[in-house]
């Protein structure tokens, strides 16, 4: 039996992710600060400032909907708090907002990996990349600086999250988050 064209890209498998999308005030004022950051130590353009939920796993794109319907069904609203900006070692989290690992957060996340099916290897880090590159140590350290010249109020974000966003992004594209794209949104019931 032969596939049609529509069908074939039913089944093909992509790479998916769910966010936790911040308010759009503090969105702007994240896009303000990755935009100073990025400007003066490169890297790809952050198309969506994101608390990753689940992590990038691989799926047909009707299975990642229905996955992902089913775990935003009766998630509340919750709240997060910013705890410190960290530098890492991998590209995608160059520099980043840790966040506090609350209970709401831990549970929310929780719930969409059972949805998933997804398998942690680590505990749930609730982070949100600022900067995405590879730098130097020496690099990392003026990155962070920078941060508080440009925002010296960020470790006091404190926002809601009450929206999740899935989305395609693909492992493969070097970094340069060109093939990242928004699937769907889902508004979590109020808290």
């Amino acid at each position: 039996m032969e596939m049609t064209d529509g069908a074939a890209v039913l089944a093909q498998k992509n790479d998916y992710s769910v966010w936790a999308i911040p308010p759009e005030d503090v969105t702007e004022r994240l896009r303000k600060l990755m935009g100073g950051l990025r400007s003066e130590f490169g890297g790809p353009e952050i198309i969506q400032p994101h608390i990753t939920v689940v992590g990038a796993m691989s799926l047909t794109e009707q299975d990642a909907l229905e996955k992902f319907r089913s775990a935003c069904e009766g998630l509340k609203a919750y709240h997060v708090k910013t705890d410190s900006i960290v530098t890492g070692a991998f590209p995608s989290q160059c520099l980043y907002l840790l966040f506090q690992s609350t209970p709401e957060a831990m549970d929310a996340s929780a719930n969409c990996c059972r949805h998933f099916g997804y398998k942690r290897s680590n505990q749930y880090m609730p982070h949100l990349s600022l900067l995405y590159g590879t730098l130097t140590k020496e690099e990392k350290k003026k990155a962070k600086e920078k941060t508080y010249v440009l925002d010296e109020s960020i470790n006091d974000l404190n926002f809601q999250i009450s929206r999740l966003a899935l989305w395609i992004t693909d492992r493969k594209d070097n970094g340069t988050l060109e093939t990242w794209k928004l699937i769907s949104e889902c508004s979590l019931s109020p808290n």
